[in-house]
């Protein structure tokens, strides 16, 4: 057996290279039935999105695994080799395993931690598995890396903070209100991260109500979007105060809040607490705003300290996230390595005996008696047996030996067992 991957990604490819040779949902079924009938060929999956493109594969063994998988993504994408061949990686048995744990963990993601790539590489394994190109040993190797997964998610920290600017802003209105849920808030400008900010804000059970932005049709947009309602930018100032978050982004050269809207917004809330979140630059309120008692004002700079902190967290709980991949990649190394021995044992019994019978057959044995052509049946049984002993005893240790995998092979080719 030999495991194969082959790839690009954000880490060795630019964006040019990537998109040329990214498969569409619809081209990936078919790509798959044209892979799995190359010679050789027995198992495979492709992963595709926005950030790689792999293919991973079982193959006979004695193949080479490059130049095939490449030839195969060049004919499947029309993309000449030379174009892409320098950015591809490759990596066979142990460090392909390691690879698919690490990118199903996403300690191999543009964002450490980020929890996308799991649902996309599970997506990728249900459609292989439709197509039908996925056996035994891919399975074993995707499903043990969705359970690592898991695992370095509830047993490190690694996505336990936030590590964008959107999510850091609801971090911190989470810290200020405890629960989000139920919270107003206002959007001011409908720019990305603005919409991002209010996405995730909504998502933790906070309600938009009101949106407004200097294109009016714009705000209506997002509005009916989210259940809220748009206001005429020229009278946001007679709203704000019912919001208890307010997210900012405009283009505005100056302050479109200012500490004296500060102290009318806190009388005519009682003094219950308002968040800020002043993603413009230049900013669009007044950082005065921050000595009133229960405002508080968050600016780009502010989201970004609290980002860059918890990347940190982030790289160090990525150190034990490694640690635990290293040790269910051996994990699941042994388990293949079983499962690849049983059919060999059994593989190497039959063609031993088959040879005996042909050999007995070859003798001529009909001038025998009854009695002796047992005789000579038994001894030849049981000289292939002593032999088989030495083998399988040996056979037997090899899922605790870290080239195993490699020995069985040895072993299959040596006696020249069909798979």
């Amino acid at each position: 057996m030999q495991l194969s991957l082959i790839g690009l990604s954000h880490h060795t490819a630019p964006v040019e290279v990537r998109e040329r040779l990214h498969f569409p949902e619809k081209d990936i079924p078919p790509a798959l039935h044209a892979l799995r009938e190359r010679p050789g060929v027995g198992e495979a999956l492709i992963f595709s999105t926005c950030n790689r493109v792999e293919v991973l594969a079982r193959l006979e063994d004695g193949l080479e695994a490059l130049p095939l998988l490449a030839d195969f993504l060049a004919t499947t994408r029309r993309v000449a080799p030379e174009s892409f061949q320098s950015y591809l990686y490759h990596h066979s048995q142990r460090d392909a395993v390691r690879h698919v744990f690490r990118v199903a963990a996403s300690l191999d993601s543009m964002v450490l931690g980020e929890p996308q790539v799991l649902g996309q590489l599970k997506a990728a394994y249900a459609t292989a598995r439709a197509v039908g190109t996925v056996g035994s040993v891919l399975d074993e190797v995707l499903t043990h890396a969705f359970a690592v997964a898991k695992k370095v998610r509830s047993e490190t920290g690694i996505a336990a903070s936030a590590v964008s600017v959107s999510y850091a802003a609801v971090e911190l209105a989470r810290k200020i209100f405890g629960s989000l849920e139920g919270r107003n808030v206002f959007v001011i400008g409908a720019g990305k991260m603005s919409e991002l900010a209010a996405r995730h804000l909504l998502h933790s059970g906070a309600q938009a109500i009101f949106v407004t932005n200097r294109t009016y049709a714009r705000a209506q947009e997002l509005a009916t979007q989210w259940g809220g309602r748009a206001i005429q930018f020229d009278d946001l100032l007679n709203h704000v105060a019912r919001a208890d978050i307010v997210i900012s982004s405009t283009g505005c050269p100056h302050y479109i809040i200012k500490k004296e809207d500060g102290v009318r917004f806190l009388a005519e809330r009682r003094n219950r607490p308002m968040f800020f979140i002043d993603i413009a630059v230049p900013r669009d309120i007044d950082p005065e705003l921050n000595s009133l008692d229960n405002i508080f004002v968050y600016n780009i700079d502010d989201l970004e300290q609290v980002v860059a902190a918890n990347r940190r967290v982030r790289q160090q709980e990525a150190v034990r996230a490694e640690d635990i991949v290293e040790r269910e990649v051996d994990r699941l190394l042994a388990r293949l390595k079983r499962l690849e021995l049983a059919p060999t044992i059994v593989a190497l019994q039959e063609k031993l005996h088959a040879l005996r019978q042909q050999e007995l057959e070859r003798a001529r044995l009909g001038t025998l008696t009854p009695e002796q052509r047992a005789a000579v049946e038994e001894m030849s049984r049981a000289l292939v047996n002593k032999i088989l002993h030495l083998q399988l005893t040996q056979l037997k240790r090899l899922p605790q030996e870290p080239d195993g995998l490699k020995f069985i092979e040895f072993i299959r080719r040596t006696f020249q067992l069909k798979d």
